[in-house]
């Protein structure tokens, strides 16, 4: 497995371990091959495919999905994969940088070596570069505090949150007036504003937020919705306008309270649980008409996958960030069948992907 490789070339590579080799070089380029538009490519550990023109990636993660699909789940699906796709550059509204001996940048592949950004993120979004610049210019002051590591920086394009992930000590108040940093950020979707408090979990991606969502619940309407993993609310606030009843389940606190306050102040009724939706399913009873379940990288696991298949939702649907544990979890539940598959390339420029799974029983 060689990485910044296109199919059908010749290349030159290094001493293999376990699988894995470094390129050392190219000797026959594909016809597809493109000039990555970033210097720091394949340096910094953020981007795979700059190499490559977007439309062949999108057409690769297809491809991928499909066989992850078939070689983790033993799922033979033949039927269409829909597309959804914006911007493939400037669309991070999230991004972490981490700081070492004055600079500031990301880390290279595989390592926790500074690769220093002297300009801009080819995939950050303008008032992330421009927050980024800031950050390089206040290094140099006396005030940047020494024993800060890495911060991360979201934006909605107006208003920017600077966190603190790896400093050797509590950071003061003053650190984030000093860096403009507001508190939450208040993010405008197609379904409303959504507060964003530190450390809650919201899409990075500032161009297909929206087609996220109608991915995913678009057409859904009935009595009782079930939002699992709810974050923010970003699912739930929609689904209260189509549904009789909503409960939305999230077991981080930030996010909890911000699922709170943003369907009180959208005037929907949800009913918001602070809980591990594991413990939460397990003491479920009542079947809902519809669930929606957006798990982290893990995937649902066989305690959520159990008490779904105990529950027998009539319709369900997945809103993954790992084709492998999506057909994991896919290949446990023979029960249910895909009715639309949708990839919703989140990430250009990497190999990560989002995929919605809409099933019925």
């Amino acid at each position: 497995m060689v990485p910044f490789v296109l199919p059908g070339e010749t290349v030159k590579i290094g001493r293999i371990h376990k699988a894995h080799a470094p390129l050392e070089g190219i000797v026959t380029p594909s016809p597809e091959r493109v000039a990555a538009p970033c210097p720091l490519f394949a340096q910094c550990g953020g981007c795979h495919y700059q190499h490559a023109p977007y439309e062949f990636q999108v057409a690769r993660k297809v491809e991928i999905l499909r066989e992850q699909l078939q070689r983790v789940g033993k799922i033979a699906f033949d039927g269409e994969i829909r597309v959804v796709s914006g911007p493939a550059y400037g669309y991070r509204n999230r991004a972490q940088f981490h700081i070492a001996d004055g600079q500031i940048g990301f880390l290279e592949a595989g390592s926790h070596i500074l690769a220093p950004i002297e300009g801009e993120c080819a995939t950050a979004s303008p008032r992330l570069n421009q927050a980024l610049a800031s950050l390089r210019e206040k290094l140099n002051d006396a005030r940047f505090p020494r024993f800060v590591k890495a911060v991360e920086v979201f934006t909605n394009e107006t208003d920017i949150q600077v966190n603190c992930i790896d400093a050797e000590r509590a950071v003061a108040r003053r650190f984030y007036d000093w860096m403009e940093s507001t508190v939450a950020i208040d993010y405008e979707t197609g379904a409303g504003a959504f507060r964003v408090s530190p450390k809650s979990f919201f899409q990075v991606n500032r161009f297909l937020i929206d087609p996220l969502v109608e991915a995913a619940i678009g057409g859904h309407s009935g009595g009782t919705a079930l939002d699992l993993y709810a974050g923010a609310g970003l699912f739930a606030l929609p689904l209260a306008k189509h549904f009789s009843r909503v409960i939305a389940v999230e077991g981080g606190s930030a996010a909890a309270h911000d699922l709170a306050f943003n369907a009180q102040r959208a005037g929907v009724a949800v009913e918001s649980q602070y809980d591990r939706v594991e413990d939460y399913l397990e003491r479920l009873d009542e079947t809902p008409d519809f669930v929606l379940a957006d798990p982290p990288r893990a995937g649902l696991g066989q305690g959520v996958v159990f008490n779904l298949k105990r529950l027998a939702p009539p319709r369900l649907t997945i809103v993954s960030c790992d084709p492998a544990t999506l057909a994991r979890d896919l290949a446990a539940m023979p029960e249910y069948k895909i009715e639309a598959l949708t990839l919703v390339d989140l990430f250009p420029q990497t190999y990560h992907m989002e995929t919605v799974v809409r099933l019925s029983r």
